[in-house]
């Protein structure tokens, strides 16, 4: 028989750095979950990303105090940052300055990386998503 799923836990945690503290504690402990068991899980799952990636993870809390995790890929906006080698993105997207650039090759590596997370089948639309992203982030897209 399976267990009886009490409620679902969406966090984004650094990779390899969850700790006990906020926001990790108080929403496990909320649930009666095991804080040490899940940051110790947690840490030894992303020990191969880069430390300090801002990773999504989605925790499944059940009725007998267990819990189970999946970690996604880490935000577009990261990936697009990284690749226009920029600290943040715009505060007046569309007005002012752009603050960076991404080529198309750029995005389509991402889109890779991204795929299984994204609600999309083709690369062409993952591009297309991501492009979207950029220029709202005040970033231009260029041929390359």
């Amino acid at each position: 028989m399976a267990k009886k799923i009490v409620g679902y836990i969406k966090l984004q945690i650094p990779a390899g750095k969850a700790n006990p503290s906020p926001p990790v504690g108080p929403a496990l402990g909320q649930r009666g979950l095991n804080i040490m068991a899940f940051v110790k899980e947690f840490n030894a799952a992303t020990q191969g990303m880069e430390p300090g990636t801002p990773t999504p993870v989605v925790i499944t809390a059940f009725s007998d105090r267990t819990f189970s995790f999946i970690t996604k890929t880490p935000p577009n906006t990261y990936f697009l940052l990284k690749a226009a080698k920029i600290e943040k993105g715009s505060t007046t997207p569309g007005k002012g300055p752009t603050v960076g650039r991404v080529t198309k090759s750029q995005l389509v590596e991402i889109a890779k990386v991204k795929m299984k997370d994204m609600n999309c089948t083709e690369i062409d639309s993952a591009v297309r998503m991501l492009a979207g992203s950029a220029r709202a982030m005040g970033m231009t897209v260029v041929e390359g």
